[in-house]
């Protein structure tokens, strides 16, 4: 079978995908948990990896995806993965990234006000240039402009770029029973503006795995707007490609954001536009599974639920209401299997598609199933 394991980060993201074939992908990365509080109840991300890897007796992942380039998305990173564009990233205690996965728009992006930022994006560019280790997502205008201001034939390197509506050939479901199509960055949208927008350009997925013939499909969001979602459902329709757009699990995006679903919070539940309640009320199967990477949701009154940032309750009550109707799961990765006590999310997928496993609380096994309304760890 497949595995999909979310990291309790806080708001942050990090998902490790184990394919059955032993191939490993990390999308995103952010290493949030404050060493010297004991109090700090995230999870040691780089140990977390570390533990699989040295059981697993490597040294690498396969691909590692950086959705955009936003801190709770790549935090940590110069100091835990193998850089090849300096000796001083390149212990042999770091972790080696056989391909990275990236929007163009984390290349093309000028000045980001980050020193971990600029570094990740030197990583980058340093691959693109050389022509290896790198997968870009979408070629705009900006992109070109950026090759020739660098001395790059952009038409030398179309084979390292996907664009929105293909699929990456890094994965197939003949050899690998898993395969990942493109659903953003476009192209168009980051010529439309003279500054990139993060959230708007960052990678969208839809993945398609397949056990036994049973296909189980997931959709990687990012921290995309209701806008943006608006415009992939959009499209997707145009083209007749509906079931790009079917869902068992779904990372939800932007730690449970009511500005994902809608341009109103709402007083107890966000009212979602027309497009995405298309894709959460009548693309999400039965039983599905919605991750929210976040911190749970703030009782109402309370002084966090007054906050702008997520995550927002009410958002939260419409992908409840929405897993409630599929007889599915609203899973949120730092109440996971309690609150008190967050672990590792860990989905198995296989011949009965998306299923939460089964997790050790204090000494004692929870026993889970699909059906149940929140459960699993590993």
């Amino acid at each position: 079978m497949h595995k999909m394991t979310f990291f309790p980060l806080g708001n942050a993201d990090c998902c490790r995908i184990d394919l059955e074939c032993g191939k490993k992908i990390l999308f995103d990365f952010a290493a949030t948990r404050d060493p010297e509080d004991k109090d700090d109840l995230r999870c040691d991300l780089p140990r977390e990896l570390r533990d699989d890897l040295e059981e697993n007796a490597r040294d690498y992942l396969d691909v590692v995806a950086f959705s955009h380039l936003d801190v709770d998305h790549f935090k940590g990173t110069t100091e835990f993965f193998y850089l090849e564009q300096d000796e001083k990233y390149q212990g042999d205690d770091r972790i080696k990234m056989q391909v990275m996965w990236v929007p163009a728009a984390l290349i093309t992006e000028q000045s980001p006000d980050d020193d971990e930022a600029r570094i990740l994006q030197k990583e980058a560019r340093h691959r693109f240039r050389h022509g290896q280790g790198i997968r870009v997502f979408s070629r705009p205008e900006r992109l070109r402009k950026w090759c020739e201001a660098n001395g790059i034939d952009l038409d030398n390197r179309l084979d390292m770029i996907s664009d929105a509506g293909s699929v990456t050939p890094e994965f197939s479901l003949a050899r690998d029973k898993a395969e990942f199509f493109v659903h953003s960055p476009f192209a168009v949208r980051q010529d439309k503006d003279t500054v990139e927008d993060r959230n708007e350009d960052s990678l969208v997925l839809h993945v398609t795995f397949e056990i036994d013939a049973i296909q189980t499909k997931a959709l990687f969001l990012a921290d995309s707007t209701h806008e943006v979602l608006s415009e992939i459902v959009d499209i997707t329709k145009a083209k007749k490609n509906g079931d790009r757009l079917e869902w068992d699990i779904a990372k939800l995006p932007h730690h449970c954001s009511y500005l994902s679903i809608g341009p109103e919070k709402g007083t107890d539940k966000t009212d979602a536009v027309e497009q995405v309640a298309w894709l959460y009320e009548e693309q999400g199967q039965d039983s599905a599974i919605a991750v929210s990477t976040s911190n749970p949701a703030p009782a109402a009154g309370s002084d966090e639920d007054k906050d702008d940032q997520p995550p927002h309750r009410q958002a939260a009550n419409y992908y409840k209401g929405v897993a409630a109707d599929i007889g599915g799961q609203f899973a949120v990765t730092m109440e996971h299997p309690t609150t008190k006590e967050p672990q590792p999310l860990v989905i198995e997928i296989g011949g009965s598609k998306a299923t939460l496993k089964k997790t050790p609380v204090s000494g004692a096994i929870a026993a889970t199933s699909r059906q149940a309304p929140r459960a699993g760890g590993c």
